[in-house]
């Protein structure tokens, strides 16, 4: 009986010794290459910061002139009240009026004959 499990124990060893030596003949398995990463999409830039260019002594927006544009050719009863009268002028286009420059002070000039608004600007 001693026999029969020598050959037993032969065979198992060498079935395990001709797996490790097939094992060892195949070539050894390649990982495969990672994926590449996502591509993300970069956001848009950012639009350009709106940036005024600095007001010249004298120019239309130093007094707020500029929302005031559309009374032109408007009679000067569509004039709005103020809310700060002291820098508001309205004066008509035949007036005597002082020459002293205020540049925060609005001037609403309209036509002494028509009453239509000619100009609003500075001063």
């Amino acid at each position: 009986m001693a026999q029969g499990s020598l050959r037993r124990g032969v065979a198992v060893w060498a079935a395990a010794g001709l797996i490790a030596i097939v094992g060892g003949c195949s070539e050894p398995a390649q990982p495969s290459p990672a994926p590449p990463p996502p591509v993300a999409e970069a956001p848009p830039p950012p639009p350009p910061p709106v940036v005024s260019p600095p007001q010249a002594l004298g120019s239309s927006d130093a007094c707020g002139a500029d929302p005031l544009q559309y009374l032109i050719g408007k009679p000067r009863t569509d004039i709005p009240v103020p809310v700060n009268p002291g820098l508001r002028r309205v004066v008509c286009s035949s007036c005597a009026v002082t020459q002293d420059f205020v540049a925060t002070r609005q001037t609403i000039v309209y036509d002494s004959q028509t009453g239509l608004v000619r100009a609003v600007k500075c001063g």
